[in-house]
């Protein structure tokens, strides 16, 4: 009875283990010639959204895929469900944009749990909840700290003046890029005691809502004369509401960003804004790459980086025509 029960204990024991170091990695993903792959895009209301998800689609033919592409419509909760959906249809992996960092981790581990491998795009969720190597295979995306560093480190450099008031317009709360391009400019730029952030608010990356945001702030705080905004949507409303209020985007108010889309480029050109860091929202060759890679059993870095760039007057012109 005694070894009985030794031997009951040591079998669940070994069952355990063998669960664990199971669930401690993404689920494998079985080399075929054809792939029923689900996107599910967070929204479709800028032009950097419909770019990444027209990304997807142009690749769909050449990759193989089945692709199933779903809208949230800028829910989070539509989000969950449109993952739930995918799993349910059966799809064989699953490329996720979270618009934010907690909600969307009970979509990632669901995914898991019904063995499907799961690539974030371009956001990333809480990583103390869900993990890269384990909860999902990786994260392919941009640096977010560093693009914020990098319009600080221009407007340090650009800025002629003694005191520059800024007003920052951060994109959606909770989400990964807000979050750390917002942490990016504000450590740097308080490396320079001639600026002062006295100001800063959500605009959830669209244009109207950085416009209206722009116009409540520019009342409360008429003295700005920088404003950083956490994407070109917000920046462009920026500039429409200080043109309204009689003020001169460019001229007596800097304005810096980040993404790099074809009205921004153009906005430089015409000497409305100082800078853009490049976001690229052309994921879909990077995503059939990657999936490739994973599928033949190779190890995916937990972070595949995306490359960016700047734009300024000196090559926004020469870059118009391929900018979104």
């Amino acid at each position: 009875m005694k070894r009985r029960a030794i031997f009951s204990a040591a079998l669940a024991a070994a069952i355990a283990a063998t669960a664990g170091s199971a669930s401690a990695e993404p689920p494998p993903l079985k080399q075929k010639d054809r792939y029923k792959v689900g996107f599910a895009q967070m929204e479709s209301n800028n032009p950097w959204r419909i770019a990444e998800t027209k990304s997807f689609k142009d690749s769909a033919e050449s990759c193989n895929w089945d692709l199933i592409a779903t809208d949230a419509a800028g829910s989070a909760a539509k989000q969950v469900a449109d993952v739930d959906s995918m799993i349910a249809q059966g799809i064989d992996v699953l490329f996720l944009p979270p618009r934010e960092e907690k909600p969307l981790i009970p979509a990632v581990k669901k995914a898991k749990a019904a063995g499907i491998p799961t690539f974030l795009v371009d956001r990333s969720v809480d990583e103390s909840a869900a993990k890269a190597g384990e909860d999902y295979v990786s994260f392919l995306g941009s640096d977010f700290v560093d693009q914020g560093r990098r319009v600080a480190d221009w407007v340090i450099e650009n800025f002629k003046g003694d005191k520059g008031v800024i007003v920052e317009l951060e994109g959606t709360t909770g989400s990964s890029p807000a979050n750390d391009r917002k942490s990016g400019f504000d450590d740097r730029i308080a490396e320079d005691d001639r600026f002062r952030i006295v100001a800063s608010q959500s605009g959830d990356f669209s244009r109207d809502q950085g416009r209206q945001v722009m116009e409540t702030l520019l009342q409360a705080h008429p003295d700005v004369n920088i404003v950083y905004a956490h994407n070109d949507e917000m920046a462009i409303g920026a500039i429409q509401a200080l043109e309204l209020a009689g003020r001169k985007p460019g001229k007596d108010v800097m304005i810096v960003s980040i993404d790099g889309t074809r009205d921004a480029l153009q906005a430089i050109s015409d000497g409305k804004m100082g800078v853009t860091v490049e976001s690229s929202p052309f994921f879909g060759p990077l995503a059939c790459e990657v999936m490739e890679r994973y599928a033949s059993g190779e190890k995916i870095e937990p972070w595949v980086q995306v490359k960016d760039r700047v734009f300024t007057v000196e090559n926004a012109a020469d870059n118009i025509a391929d900018a979104y």
